[in-house]
């Protein structure tokens, strides 16, 4: 592979870069916006009087809570006030927090290549402590080589300049940065088995991306997990497509199901919503972890390619 990146214990991942941070403006936003309305709450104030406090409109202050946009210094000292909160090291918290919200993310570097409702999942990668996952039509993107991932690109975008190409290969490195910190998250990812049949860059691509694969299913990875879903595994059908669950060390963050499509994905932070898609991956990787071989189904894909 391009290069690596050495890790704890001696192990090294592909790529290079620094250890990334933890989700950046994203996290910081979600985490304020959060806090701001468990204090509004608290003080039996309704959403209209803080809005009214920062001058701004119902709908805006709503997604102030919800940790969408940015936020002015200003507005945050006027809530404090609002929610009393006098004591000066409580306020330069939050204030804090505000200010980082405001600081853009690593991946403003990329903003010519990721739609908006991309940044924001980046950021909530970064700062999982566990990302589990099922992936039907490709090889997950935590997981893939920079081959595959350019070959992927390609298909994706196929007006992209090779040098385009090569930004967003540089990208997902960034981003797999975050397997290689000394306290990455638990990667749990069900690959079904028609991602790995289907040929992505031609066969020594997808020679080389299965090895791979093999190279992080052993004890060297721990923190990561594989299992193959055979294409004769109907319970498959009951998800519609990709899942990524994505759960949180910071309590003011819920866990969050997270659906990709071409054109946009959908951000699922309701409890009910995310039990929902955590039980469908758990029926689907039930008969596959006590019945299939990893190592096995991965080496018979390979001697077939």
């Amino acid at each position: 592979m391009a290069g690596s990146v050495p890790v704890a214990g001696g192990r090294r991942l592909p790529g290079g870069g620094a250890d990334p941070g933890r989700g950046g403006p994203t996290i910081r936003r979600i985490v304020l916006g959060s806090r701001l309305r468990r204090l509004r709450v608290r003080r039996g104030i309704g959403l209209d009087a803080a809005a009214q406090a920062i001058r701004a409109s119902v709908p805006k202050m709503s997604r102030l809570e919800r940790g969408q946009g940015g936020c002015k210094e200003r507005d945050i000292a006027d809530l404090l006030t609002l929610y009393a909160v006098t004591d000066l090291r409580e306020r330069e918290a939050y204030l804090a927090l505000a200010r980082g919200a405001n600081t853009p993310g690593w991946w403003q570097r990329y903003g010519d290549l990721t739609p908006r409702w991309l940044e924001t999942y980046l950021g909530l990668e970064e700062a999982a402590t566990l990302i589990r996952g099922y992936q039907s039509h490709r090889v997950p993107d935590l997981l893939q080589t920079p081959a595959y991932a350019a070959a992927l690109a390609r298909l994706t975008y196929p007006d992209d300049s090779a040098s385009a190409v090569a930004r967003r290969v540089d990208l997902l490195e960034r981003r797999q940065q975050t397997l290689a910190r000394s306290d990455p998250p638990r990667c749990w990812q069900l690959i079904d088995e028609g991602a790995l049949r289907r040929s992505v860059g031609g066969p020594a691509v997808m020679r080389e991306q299965i090895r791979h694969l093999l190279r992080l299913h052993s004890p060297e990875f721990p923190e990561i997990a594989l299992h193959v879903v055979p294409l004769h595994t109907s319970v498959a059908t009951a998800l519609a497509g990709s899942v990524t669950l994505l759960r949180f060390a910071e309590p003011d963050l819920p866990d969050i199901a997270y659906l990709e499509q071409l054109t946009g994905a959908l951000y699922l932070d309701d409890p009910d919503d995310v039990e929902r898609h955590r039980l469908a991956v758990d029926r689907l990787a039930a008969p596959v972890t006590e019945h299939t071989s990893t190592d096995a189904f991965l080496r018979q894909v390979l001697h077939a390619t």
